[in-house]
Protein backbone atom coordinates (compact mmCIF):
# COMPACT_ATOMS: atom_id res chain seq x y z
CA UNK A 1 0.00 0.00 0.00
CA UNK A 2 1.03 3.73 -0.71
CA UNK A 3 2.01 5.17 2.64
CA UNK A 4 0.67 8.36 3.71
CA UNK A 5 2.16 11.45 2.75
CA UNK A 6 4.37 12.25 5.77
CA UNK A 7 3.78 15.43 7.63
CA UNK A 8 5.77 18.07 9.59
CA UNK A 9 4.54 19.65 12.86
CA UNK A 10 3.34 22.75 10.76
CA UNK A 11 1.44 20.69 8.44
CA UNK A 12 -0.51 18.78 11.11
CA UNK A 13 -3.49 19.94 12.87
CA UNK A 14 -3.13 20.88 16.70
CA UNK A 15 -2.72 18.08 19.15
CA UNK A 16 -4.38 17.63 22.54
CA UNK A 17 -6.69 20.38 21.60
CA UNK A 18 -10.06 19.21 23.59
CA UNK A 19 -10.54 16.50 26.05
CA UNK A 20 -13.15 13.47 26.23
CA UNK A 21 -15.82 16.16 27.89
CA UNK A 22 -14.97 18.12 24.95
CA UNK A 23 -15.58 15.69 21.91
CA UNK A 24 -18.71 14.28 23.82
CA UNK A 25 -20.24 17.93 23.67
CA UNK A 26 -19.11 18.27 20.02
CA UNK A 27 -21.17 14.74 19.02
CA UNK A 28 -24.09 15.90 20.81
CA UNK A 29 -24.08 18.97 19.37
CA UNK A 30 -23.86 17.65 16.19
CA UNK A 31 -27.13 15.86 15.94
CA UNK A 32 -28.61 18.71 16.79
CA UNK A 33 -30.91 16.75 19.83
CA UNK A 34 -33.56 19.84 20.61
CA UNK A 35 -33.90 21.01 16.71
CA UNK A 36 -34.04 16.96 15.45
CA UNK A 37 -36.78 16.17 17.69
CA UNK A 38 -38.89 19.43 16.98
CA UNK A 39 -38.06 18.24 13.16
CA UNK A 40 -39.16 14.72 12.86
CA UNK A 41 -41.53 14.15 16.05
CA UNK A 42 -44.92 14.80 14.62
CA UNK A 43 -44.17 12.60 11.03
CA UNK A 44 -43.34 10.05 13.52
CA UNK A 45 -46.28 10.00 15.61
CA UNK A 46 -48.08 9.99 12.83
CA UNK A 47 -46.56 6.80 11.54
CA UNK A 48 -46.88 4.94 14.89
CA UNK A 49 -48.71 6.90 17.33
CA UNK A 50 -48.14 6.22 20.74
CA UNK A 51 -45.41 3.88 20.38
CA UNK A 52 -42.84 6.75 19.29
CA UNK A 53 -40.65 6.71 21.90
CA UNK A 54 -40.27 2.70 21.24
CA UNK A 55 -39.49 3.91 17.28
CA UNK A 56 -36.69 6.57 19.31
CA UNK A 57 -35.77 3.35 21.41
CA UNK A 58 -35.31 0.96 18.30
CA UNK A 59 -33.35 3.60 16.39
CA UNK A 60 -30.45 3.39 18.26
CA UNK A 61 -29.94 -0.27 17.70
CA UNK A 62 -27.76 0.56 14.72
CA UNK A 63 -26.07 3.78 15.62
CA UNK A 64 -24.59 2.19 18.64
CA UNK A 65 -23.34 -0.83 16.96
CA UNK A 66 -22.00 1.32 14.21
CA UNK A 67 -20.55 3.74 17.12
CA UNK A 68 -19.17 0.64 18.18
CA UNK A 69 -17.44 0.34 14.88
CA UNK A 70 -16.25 3.84 14.71
CA UNK A 71 -14.51 3.22 18.54
CA UNK A 72 -12.42 0.13 17.10
CA UNK A 73 -11.43 1.28 13.68
CA UNK A 74 -10.04 4.78 15.52
CA UNK A 75 -8.14 2.37 17.66
CA UNK A 76 -6.41 1.13 14.99
CA UNK A 77 -6.43 4.30 12.66
CA UNK A 78 -6.74 7.52 14.31
CA UNK A 79 -7.30 9.66 10.76
CA UNK A 80 -9.16 12.38 11.05
CA UNK A 81 -10.99 11.30 7.82
CA UNK A 82 -12.83 8.51 9.88
CA UNK A 83 -14.90 6.87 7.26
CA UNK A 84 -12.64 7.40 4.69
CA UNK A 85 -9.45 6.51 5.92
CA UNK A 86 -11.14 3.14 7.55
CA UNK A 87 -12.70 1.72 4.43
CA UNK A 88 -9.85 3.17 1.67
CA UNK A 89 -7.57 0.59 4.05
CA UNK A 90 -10.22 -2.05 4.18
CA UNK A 91 -12.48 -2.64 1.30
CA UNK A 92 -9.94 -0.05 -1.11
CA UNK A 93 -10.11 3.48 -2.66
CA UNK A 94 -13.27 3.76 -5.01
CA UNK A 95 -15.07 2.43 -1.96
CA UNK A 96 -13.34 4.82 0.19
CA UNK A 97 -13.14 8.00 -1.96
CA UNK A 98 -16.63 7.58 -2.27
CA UNK A 99 -17.57 7.30 1.32
CA UNK A 100 -15.45 10.43 1.86
CA UNK A 101 -17.79 12.06 -0.65
CA UNK A 102 -20.78 10.77 1.02
CA UNK A 103 -19.51 12.69 4.00
CA UNK A 104 -18.59 16.04 2.57
CA UNK A 105 -21.98 16.05 1.16
CA UNK A 106 -24.25 16.09 4.11
CA UNK A 107 -22.22 18.64 5.48
CA UNK A 108 -22.72 20.66 1.91
CA UNK A 109 -26.88 19.74 2.05
CA UNK A 110 -27.56 20.40 5.68
CA UNK A 111 -25.23 23.39 7.18
CA UNK A 112 -27.60 26.14 5.63
CA UNK A 113 -30.63 24.46 6.73
CA UNK A 114 -29.38 24.22 10.30
CA UNK A 115 -28.32 28.04 10.20
CA UNK A 116 -31.92 29.00 9.01
CA UNK A 117 -33.37 27.28 11.92
CA UNK A 118 -31.27 29.01 14.38
CA UNK A 119 -32.15 32.12 12.99
CA UNK A 120 -35.46 31.73 12.67
CA UNK A 121 -36.24 30.28 16.71
CA UNK A 122 -33.62 33.07 17.46
CA UNK A 123 -35.96 35.72 16.15
CA UNK A 124 -38.57 34.65 17.34
CA UNK A 125 -37.13 33.59 20.98
CA UNK A 126 -36.68 37.21 21.31
CA UNK A 127 -40.16 38.38 19.97
CA UNK A 128 -38.75 39.61 16.40
CA UNK A 129 -41.76 37.57 14.91
CA UNK A 130 -41.74 39.71 11.65
CA UNK A 131 -37.92 39.79 10.93
CA UNK A 132 -38.56 35.98 11.06
CA UNK A 133 -41.22 35.83 8.21
CA UNK A 134 -38.45 38.06 6.50
CA UNK A 135 -37.07 35.66 4.01
CA UNK A 136 -34.51 38.19 2.80
CA UNK A 137 -33.61 39.10 6.70
CA UNK A 138 -33.37 35.47 7.44
CA UNK A 139 -31.50 34.48 3.98
CA UNK A 140 -28.87 37.35 5.31
CA UNK A 141 -28.51 36.36 9.00
CA UNK A 142 -28.01 32.66 7.95
CA UNK A 143 -25.25 33.52 5.74
CA UNK A 144 -23.91 35.72 8.78
CA UNK A 145 -24.13 32.66 11.07
CA UNK A 146 -22.65 29.94 8.89
CA UNK A 147 -19.38 32.68 7.90
CA UNK A 148 -19.14 33.48 12.06
CA UNK A 149 -19.58 29.30 12.38
CA UNK A 150 -17.22 28.67 9.90
CA UNK A 151 -14.47 31.02 11.02
CA UNK A 152 -14.34 29.64 14.24
CA UNK A 153 -13.70 26.69 13.16
CA UNK A 154 -10.84 27.82 11.60
CA UNK A 155 -10.02 30.25 14.54
CA UNK A 156 -9.87 28.04 17.28
CA UNK A 157 -10.69 24.73 18.06
CA UNK A 158 -10.43 25.16 22.13
CA UNK A 159 -12.76 27.85 21.60
CA UNK A 160 -14.94 26.04 19.68
CA UNK A 161 -15.47 23.39 22.00
CA UNK A 162 -16.05 25.54 24.68
CA UNK A 163 -19.02 26.86 22.96
CA UNK A 164 -20.64 23.37 21.97
CA UNK A 165 -20.07 23.10 25.81
CA UNK A 166 -22.03 25.47 26.81
CA UNK A 167 -24.91 25.26 23.87
CA UNK A 168 -25.39 21.55 24.80
CA UNK A 169 -25.84 21.60 28.20
CA UNK A 170 -28.39 24.73 27.38
CA UNK A 171 -30.33 22.81 24.95
CA UNK A 172 -30.68 20.03 27.23
CA UNK A 173 -31.41 21.60 30.34
CA UNK A 174 -34.06 23.51 28.07
CA UNK A 175 -35.42 20.42 26.49
CA UNK A 176 -35.50 18.55 30.33
CA UNK A 177 -37.15 21.36 31.72
CA UNK A 178 -40.00 21.29 29.22
CA UNK A 179 -40.35 17.76 29.69
CA UNK A 180 -40.80 17.69 33.02
CA UNK A 181 -43.30 20.78 33.06
CA UNK A 182 -44.96 18.54 30.44
CA UNK A 183 -45.48 15.44 32.27
CA UNK A 184 -46.55 16.90 35.10
CA UNK A 185 -49.18 18.85 33.54
CA UNK A 186 -50.32 15.43 32.78
CA UNK A 187 -50.50 14.14 35.85
CA UNK A 188 -51.67 17.42 37.43
CA UNK A 189 -54.94 17.15 34.94
CA UNK A 190 -54.00 20.50 33.50
CA UNK A 191 -52.61 20.01 30.45
CA UNK A 192 -54.09 21.71 27.56
CA UNK A 193 -54.48 19.49 24.75
CA UNK A 194 -55.78 15.87 24.24
CA UNK A 195 -53.16 14.71 27.04
CA UNK A 196 -52.61 10.65 27.20
CA UNK A 197 -51.29 8.97 30.75
CA UNK A 198 -47.70 7.46 29.88
CA UNK A 199 -47.64 3.16 29.78
CA UNK A 200 -44.92 1.54 29.53
CA UNK A 201 -46.19 -0.49 26.27
CA UNK A 202 -45.34 2.97 24.60
CA UNK A 203 -41.79 1.38 24.67
CA UNK A 204 -42.65 -1.49 22.24
CA UNK A 205 -41.53 -0.72 18.30
CA UNK A 206 -43.81 -2.95 16.95
CA UNK A 207 -47.17 -1.79 18.24
CA UNK A 208 -47.93 0.08 15.23
CA UNK A 209 -46.84 -2.67 12.66
CA UNK A 210 -44.26 -3.38 10.26
CA UNK A 211 -45.18 -0.61 7.38
CA UNK A 212 -45.44 2.24 10.31
CA UNK A 213 -42.58 0.81 11.79
CA UNK A 214 -39.69 0.78 8.74
CA UNK A 215 -41.13 4.56 7.95
CA UNK A 216 -40.80 5.42 11.97
CA UNK A 217 -37.45 3.64 11.72
CA UNK A 218 -36.58 5.84 8.17
CA UNK A 219 -37.19 8.72 10.49
CA UNK A 220 -35.59 7.81 13.58
CA UNK A 221 -32.93 6.39 12.83
CA UNK A 222 -31.38 10.19 11.04
CA UNK A 223 -32.37 11.81 14.44
CA UNK A 224 -29.78 10.32 15.97
CA UNK A 225 -27.14 11.06 12.98
CA UNK A 226 -23.76 13.69 13.33
CA UNK A 227 -22.47 11.83 17.00
CA UNK A 228 -19.44 11.08 15.26
CA UNK A 229 -18.14 14.68 14.85
CA UNK A 230 -16.50 13.52 18.26
CA UNK A 231 -14.01 11.10 16.00
CA UNK A 232 -13.44 13.72 13.29
CA UNK A 233 -11.43 15.72 16.30
CA UNK A 234 -9.09 12.11 16.87
CA UNK A 235 -6.09 14.04 15.59
CA UNK A 236 -7.08 17.15 18.22
CA UNK A 237 -8.16 15.13 20.84
CA UNK A 238 -6.44 13.86 24.25
CA UNK A 239 -6.15 10.26 23.81
CA UNK A 240 -6.83 10.20 20.57
CA UNK A 241 -7.21 6.52 19.68
CA UNK A 242 -9.65 5.88 22.90
CA UNK A 243 -11.58 9.15 23.85
CA UNK A 244 -12.95 10.11 20.14
CA UNK A 245 -14.47 6.68 20.46
CA UNK A 246 -15.96 6.33 23.14
CA UNK A 247 -17.23 10.05 22.91
CA UNK A 248 -19.30 8.47 19.86
CA UNK A 249 -20.87 6.16 21.99
CA UNK A 250 -21.29 7.78 24.76
CA UNK A 251 -22.75 10.56 22.92
CA UNK A 252 -25.24 7.97 21.32
CA UNK A 253 -26.54 7.15 24.74
CA UNK A 254 -26.73 10.49 26.01
CA UNK A 255 -29.36 10.90 22.89
CA UNK A 256 -30.87 8.16 23.39
CA UNK A 257 -32.02 9.09 27.16
CA UNK A 258 -33.27 12.58 25.39
CA UNK A 259 -34.93 11.42 23.19
CA UNK A 260 -37.15 9.02 24.92
CA UNK A 261 -38.08 11.10 27.57
CA UNK A 262 -38.93 14.18 25.43
CA UNK A 263 -41.20 11.86 23.38
CA UNK A 264 -42.82 10.63 26.61
CA UNK A 265 -43.43 14.06 27.19
CA UNK A 266 -44.64 15.39 23.72
CA UNK A 267 -46.83 12.44 22.85
CA UNK A 268 -48.38 12.24 26.53
CA UNK A 269 -49.42 16.21 26.63
CA UNK A 270 -50.22 16.47 23.40
CA UNK A 271 -51.79 13.31 22.20
CA UNK A 272 -51.25 11.56 18.73
CA UNK A 273 -54.04 13.25 16.91
CA UNK A 274 -52.72 16.96 17.67
CA UNK A 275 -49.33 15.94 16.59
CA UNK A 276 -50.45 13.80 13.66
CA UNK A 277 -52.22 16.68 12.43
CA UNK A 278 -49.80 18.91 12.86
CA UNK A 279 -46.93 16.37 10.59
CA UNK A 280 -46.58 18.48 8.33
CA UNK A 281 -45.28 21.97 10.00
CA UNK A 282 -41.79 20.05 11.40
CA UNK A 283 -40.67 22.30 13.98
CA UNK A 284 -43.15 24.33 14.17
CA UNK A 285 -45.05 21.69 15.60
CA UNK A 286 -42.44 22.28 18.64
CA UNK A 287 -42.92 26.53 18.78
CA UNK A 288 -47.14 25.46 19.31
CA UNK A 289 -46.41 22.75 22.15
CA UNK A 290 -44.12 25.50 24.18
CA UNK A 291 -46.97 27.77 23.86
CA UNK A 292 -49.66 25.35 24.96
CA UNK A 293 -47.45 23.93 27.41
CA UNK A 294 -44.98 26.89 29.24
CA UNK A 295 -47.22 29.66 28.08
CA UNK A 296 -45.04 32.79 28.64
CA UNK A 297 -41.78 30.31 29.16
CA UNK A 298 -42.44 29.31 25.92
CA UNK A 299 -39.30 31.14 24.49
CA UNK A 300 -37.45 28.23 26.91
CA UNK A 301 -38.21 25.63 24.00
CA UNK A 302 -37.41 28.29 21.53
CA UNK A 303 -34.06 28.80 22.79
CA UNK A 304 -33.35 25.36 23.07
CA UNK A 305 -34.11 24.81 19.21
CA UNK A 306 -31.99 27.80 18.30
CA UNK A 307 -28.95 27.07 20.26
CA UNK A 308 -29.40 23.23 19.19
CA UNK A 309 -29.44 24.72 15.59
CA UNK A 310 -26.75 27.10 15.84
CA UNK A 311 -24.33 24.48 17.53
CA UNK A 312 -24.94 22.20 14.76
CA UNK A 313 -24.40 24.41 12.29
CA UNK A 314 -20.69 24.91 13.58
CA UNK A 315 -20.20 20.90 14.12
CA UNK A 316 -21.48 19.85 10.99
CA UNK A 317 -18.56 21.50 9.28
CA UNK A 318 -16.21 19.45 11.09
CA UNK A 319 -16.70 16.35 9.98
CA UNK A 320 -17.19 17.05 6.33
CA UNK A 321 -14.11 20.31 6.42
CA UNK A 322 -11.66 17.22 7.97
CA UNK A 323 -12.70 14.44 5.45
CA UNK A 324 -11.53 16.71 2.90
CA UNK A 325 -8.71 17.41 4.83
CA UNK A 326 -7.51 13.58 4.81
CA UNK A 327 -8.42 12.96 1.30
CA UNK A 328 -6.14 15.38 0.31
CA UNK A 329 -3.41 13.94 2.42
CA UNK A 330 -4.02 10.76 0.23
CA UNK A 331 -4.06 12.33 -3.05
CA UNK A 332 -7.67 11.33 -2.80
CA UNK A 333 -8.37 15.59 -3.63
CA UNK A 334 -6.03 18.13 -4.50
CA UNK A 335 -3.30 19.10 -2.03
CA UNK A 336 -4.71 22.93 -1.60
CA UNK A 337 -7.72 21.10 0.69
CA UNK A 338 -4.93 20.04 3.01
CA UNK A 339 -3.48 23.51 3.75
CA UNK A 340 -3.70 23.72 7.72
CA UNK A 341 -3.56 27.69 8.86
CA UNK A 342 0.24 28.14 10.03
CA UNK A 343 -1.19 30.08 13.33
CA UNK A 344 -4.54 28.14 14.44
CA UNK A 345 -3.33 24.94 13.25
CA UNK A 346 -6.80 23.89 11.63
CA UNK A 347 -8.15 23.15 7.88
CA UNK A 348 -8.63 26.41 7.19
CA UNK A 349 -8.99 25.70 3.27
CA UNK A 350 -11.19 22.91 3.42
CA UNK A 351 -13.26 24.27 6.53
CA UNK A 352 -13.74 27.23 4.12
CA UNK A 353 -14.98 25.01 1.12
CA UNK A 354 -17.63 23.26 3.18
CA UNK A 355 -19.07 26.59 4.27
CA UNK A 356 -18.93 28.08 1.02
CA UNK A 357 -20.17 25.53 -1.03
CA UNK A 358 -23.20 25.39 1.41
CA UNK A 359 -23.80 28.81 1.66
CA UNK A 360 -24.00 28.32 -2.34
CA UNK A 361 -26.30 25.52 -2.03
CA UNK A 362 -29.01 27.03 0.75
CA UNK A 363 -29.44 30.09 -1.36
CA UNK A 364 -29.91 28.65 -4.68
CA UNK A 365 -32.16 25.68 -3.08
CA UNK A 366 -34.34 28.10 -1.38
CA UNK A 367 -35.14 30.04 -4.67
CA UNK A 368 -36.15 26.77 -6.34
CA UNK A 369 -38.87 26.32 -3.32
CA UNK A 370 -39.45 25.57 0.23
CA UNK A 371 -40.29 22.35 -0.74
CA UNK A 372 -37.06 21.71 -2.53
CA UNK A 373 -34.79 22.56 0.56
CA UNK A 374 -36.98 19.97 2.87
CA UNK A 375 -36.63 17.84 -0.12
CA UNK A 376 -32.62 18.12 -0.28
CA UNK A 377 -32.68 17.56 3.80
CA UNK A 378 -35.08 13.72 2.91
CA UNK A 379 -31.64 13.28 0.88
CA UNK A 380 -29.27 13.09 3.67
CA UNK A 381 -30.44 9.81 4.94
CA UNK A 382 -29.62 7.64 1.73
CA UNK A 383 -25.87 9.41 1.95
CA UNK A 384 -25.92 9.00 5.77
CA UNK A 385 -27.02 5.40 5.77
CA UNK A 386 -24.25 4.93 2.72
CA UNK A 387 -21.37 5.71 4.84
CA UNK A 388 -22.28 4.60 7.93
CA UNK A 389 -23.47 0.81 6.47
CA UNK A 390 -19.78 1.28 4.16
CA UNK A 391 -18.06 2.09 8.29
CA UNK A 392 -19.71 -1.19 9.65
CA UNK A 393 -18.71 -3.39 7.07
CA UNK A 394 -15.14 -1.87 7.02
CA UNK A 395 -14.62 -2.73 10.67
CA UNK A 396 -15.13 -6.57 10.36
CA UNK A 397 -13.72 -6.64 6.96
CA UNK A 398 -10.54 -4.73 8.50
CA UNK A 399 -10.68 -6.74 11.91
CA UNK A 400 -11.33 -10.12 10.50
CA UNK A 401 -8.28 -11.69 11.86
CA UNK A 402 -8.99 -10.65 15.25
CA UNK A 403 -12.48 -12.16 15.11
CA UNK A 404 -12.04 -15.66 16.12
CA UNK A 405 -9.89 -14.12 19.21
CA UNK A 406 -12.61 -13.94 21.74
CA UNK A 407 -16.49 -13.25 21.95
CA UNK A 408 -16.06 -9.75 22.75
CA UNK A 409 -13.90 -8.93 19.60
CA UNK A 410 -16.42 -11.56 17.54
CA UNK A 411 -19.46 -9.53 19.14
CA UNK A 412 -18.20 -5.74 19.31
CA UNK A 413 -15.83 -5.84 16.05
CA UNK A 414 -17.44 -8.04 13.65
CA UNK A 415 -21.31 -8.92 14.27
CA UNK A 416 -22.23 -5.74 15.95
CA UNK A 417 -20.90 -3.49 13.15
CA UNK A 418 -22.15 -6.34 10.24
CA UNK A 419 -26.02 -6.38 12.31
CA UNK A 420 -26.05 -2.81 12.03
CA UNK A 421 -24.66 -2.06 8.42
CA UNK A 422 -26.95 -4.60 7.50
CA UNK A 423 -30.24 -2.89 9.14
CA UNK A 424 -28.81 0.30 7.69
CA UNK A 425 -28.70 -1.04 4.51
CA UNK A 426 -32.49 -2.53 4.94
CA UNK A 427 -33.68 1.02 5.67
CA UNK A 428 -31.43 2.45 2.56
CA UNK A 429 -33.51 0.27 0.18
CA UNK A 430 -37.04 1.27 2.16
CA UNK A 431 -36.20 4.81 1.78
CA UNK A 432 -35.37 4.74 -2.02
CA UNK A 433 -38.39 2.62 -2.77
CA UNK A 434 -40.27 5.32 -0.73
CA UNK A 435 -38.42 8.19 -2.25
CA UNK A 436 -39.05 7.06 -5.95
CA UNK A 437 -42.82 7.71 -5.74
CA UNK A 438 -43.11 11.21 -6.51
CA UNK A 439 -46.09 11.35 -4.02
CA UNK A 440 -43.99 10.83 -0.85
CA UNK A 441 -41.99 14.23 -1.49
CA UNK A 442 -43.19 17.38 -0.01
CA UNK A 443 -45.54 18.51 -2.07
CA UNK A 444 -45.52 16.04 -4.11
CA UNK A 445 -43.39 17.42 -7.03
CA UNK A 446 -42.11 15.02 -9.24
CA UNK A 447 -38.43 15.23 -11.05
CA UNK A 448 -37.81 13.46 -13.94
CA UNK A 449 -40.84 11.33 -12.76
CA UNK A 450 -38.99 10.60 -9.07
CA UNK A 451 -39.37 12.40 -5.89
CA UNK A 452 -36.84 14.88 -5.70
CA UNK A 453 -34.49 13.45 -2.47
CA UNK A 454 -34.02 10.46 -4.59
CA UNK A 455 -33.11 12.80 -7.42
CA UNK A 456 -30.87 14.77 -5.40
CA UNK A 457 -29.40 12.09 -3.95
CA UNK A 458 -28.76 10.41 -7.02
CA UNK A 459 -27.49 13.49 -8.61
CA UNK A 460 -24.83 13.92 -6.05
CA UNK A 461 -23.57 10.45 -6.21
CA UNK A 462 -23.00 10.72 -10.22
CA UNK A 463 -21.59 14.27 -9.35
CA UNK A 464 -19.38 12.47 -7.15
CA UNK A 465 -18.33 9.56 -9.31
CA UNK A 466 -17.81 11.89 -12.37
CA UNK A 467 -14.70 13.87 -9.80
CA UNK A 468 -13.57 10.60 -8.60
CA UNK A 469 -13.04 9.76 -12.16
CA UNK A 470 -11.11 12.96 -12.89
CA UNK A 471 -9.35 12.98 -9.76
CA UNK A 472 -8.05 9.46 -10.79
CA UNK A 473 -7.03 10.53 -14.47
CA UNK A 474 -5.34 13.74 -12.92
CA UNK A 475 -3.60 12.01 -10.01
CA UNK A 476 -3.47 8.05 -9.50
CA UNK A 477 -1.24 8.00 -6.67
CA UNK A 478 -4.54 6.98 -4.17
CA UNK A 479 -5.66 4.37 -6.39
CA UNK A 480 -2.30 2.62 -5.84
CA UNK A 481 -3.22 1.78 -2.42
CA UNK A 482 -4.54 -1.89 -1.42
CA UNK A 483 -6.62 -2.96 1.11
CA UNK A 484 -5.26 -4.30 3.77
CA UNK A 485 -6.27 -5.75 6.91
CA UNK A 486 -5.50 -5.51 11.07
CA UNK A 487 -2.66 -7.72 12.38
CA UNK A 488 -3.48 -10.40 14.43
CA UNK A 489 -3.78 -10.46 18.24
CA UNK A 490 -0.75 -11.19 19.75
CA UNK A 491 -0.15 -14.58 20.75
CA UNK A 492 -0.46 -15.36 24.86
CA UNK A 493 2.39 -15.34 27.05
CA UNK A 494 4.69 -18.08 27.63
CA UNK A 495 3.01 -20.13 30.59
CA UNK A 496 4.39 -19.12 34.20
CA UNK A 497 5.70 -22.08 36.01
CA UNK A 498 5.44 -22.05 39.83
CA UNK A 499 7.28 -24.43 42.29
CA UNK A 500 4.93 -27.45 43.95
CA UNK A 501 4.35 -30.68 44.00
CA UNK A 502 6.56 -33.61 45.29
CA UNK A 503 10.34 -32.95 45.53
CA UNK A 504 9.85 -28.96 44.22
CA UNK A 505 8.62 -30.38 40.89
CA UNK A 506 7.91 -27.48 38.41
CA UNK A 507 3.74 -26.86 38.36
CA UNK A 508 2.07 -25.43 35.50
CA UNK A 509 1.15 -21.66 36.12
CA UNK A 510 -2.08 -19.62 34.38
CA UNK A 511 -1.29 -18.42 31.11
CA UNK A 512 -2.00 -14.52 31.12
CA UNK A 513 -2.27 -12.63 27.45
CA UNK A 514 0.80 -10.48 26.40
CA UNK A 515 -0.18 -6.99 26.62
Amino acid sequence: MVEDTPRTPAATLRPNAIGFADALAIGLNATSPAYSLAAVIGPIVALVGVHAPGVMLASFVPMVLIASAFHYLNRADPDCGTTFSWVTRALGPTAGWLGGWAITMTGVLVVGSLADVAVNFGLLAVGLDALADDTLVRQALTVLVIVVMAALCVRDTQAAARLQNVLVLLQTLCLFVFAAVALYRVYAGTASLGAVRPAAGWLDPFGAGGTALTGGLLLGVFVYWGWESAVNLTEETKDPSSAPGRAGIWSTVVLLATYVCVAFAVVAYAGTGFLAAHADDEEAVFASLAHEALGGWDWIVLVAVATSALASTQTTIIPASRTALSMARRHALPSRFGLIHPRYRTPAVSTWWVAGTATVWYLLIHRISENALADSLTALSLLIAFYYALTGIACAVYHRRRLTSGVREFLLIGAGPLVGAGMLVWLLAEAVADMADPANSSGGAAWFGLGPPLVIALGLSLVGVLLMLARRAASATFWAERPTTCPPPAPAAPHETRRGGPGGAAAPGGARRAP
